[in-house]
């Protein structure tokens, strides 16, 4: 990737828009952040995701809506949608511009704190650092699966994700060494479920057979394992169809939460993230 001019970051559409153009031409895939660094929403004809979402499809790679609705699937480096008419508001409203580091063949190791980037040093082949806020992106080449909280104050940001583009940092990138990859595969971070209420007559399911919920568990895991976009709404459908089965009858237990909260986890999913797609569905349910 040949490292584009640094460009003073500020405030403002052209600032934004500069540096996304920059990063465009060498071949970095780009995208516009609004407050609090995150995408901006669906535009009115993807509104409610009718149009699938992050979006709809089966293997990884760009949103083709005319707007930047769709997260990391939204990030370009077509200069012709960067500047064109579905996009001039939404720079106008730009707080920060990220990149999809998959698309551009990197991996970014996000360290959230001190604590974080001190195990890194003492862990991790040096590379090229970029300073955050709280702590410092190291990126590698290559690309992988992301992952969230694979360890303490630790995040991997590569294929299906996004980071802010805070500069071009320091030092020599290296190649995407293993010890990040076995990061990615380590048990996922401990799951802490909501409270799902027990009917008051308890005991077993009384319409379907204990040997049926397990089935269903089953094929829920393997449902979100084998998704290969749109994460987040798999999850969210995936644990409504199972809640709108078992979740009234006191059939579904905690264990069984826990099997579906790990699997989401291996996609990358956060345990905050599962617990909303798990209360979403329970409210879509009036439950």
């Amino acid at each position: 990737m040949t490292q584009p001019t640094t460009i003073r970051r500020g405030r403002n559409r052209g600032a934004h828009l500069r540096t996304a153009l920059a990063l465009a031409a060498a071949d970095v895939p780009v995208l516009p952040l609004r407050a609090g660094k995150v995408p901006f929403g669906n535009c009115p004809a993807c509104r409610d995701n009718v149009c699938g979402g992050r979006p709809n499809m089966k293997t990884p790679g760009p949103c083709h809506c005319t707007r930047p609705c769709h997260g990391w699937a939204a990030a370009t480096t077509n200069t012709g949608t960067l500047t064109g008419p579905g996009w001039s508001a939404v720079w106008e409203q730009a707080q920060a511009v990220a990149y999809h580091p998959g698309g551009a063949g990197l991996t970014v190791v996000d360290l959230d704190d001190t604590d974080a980037v001190t195990w890194a040093r003492q862990s991790l082949p040096a590379t090229r650092t970029v300073p955050t806020t709280r702590g410092e992106h190291w990126i590698y080449w290559g690309a992988t699966q992301s992952a969230n909280a694979v360890r303490p104050g630790v995040d991997i940001k590569s294929t299906m994700s996004y980071a802010r583009w805070l500069g071009p940092g320091t030092g020599t990138m290296s190649a995407l060494p293993d010890a990040v990859r076995a990061l990615i595969v380590k048990e996922p971070s401990p799951v802490r479920p909501v409270t799902v209420p027990v009917p008051a007559k308890g005991g077993e399911c009384r319409h379907r057979a204990p040997a049926y919920l397990e089935r269903g568990i089953a094929m829920a895991e393997q449902r979100i394992t084998e998704a290969a976009s749109g994460v987040h709404a798999t999850v969210y459908r995936t644990f409504l169809a199972v809640l709108s089965t078992h979740g009234r009858c006191g059939c579904l237990t905690e264990a069984h939460m826990g099997r579906l909260f790990a699997a989401a986890q291996s996609k990358g999913e956060s345990v905050r993230h599962c617990n909303d797609a798990w209360a979403n569905a329970r409210i879509a349910l009036g439950m």
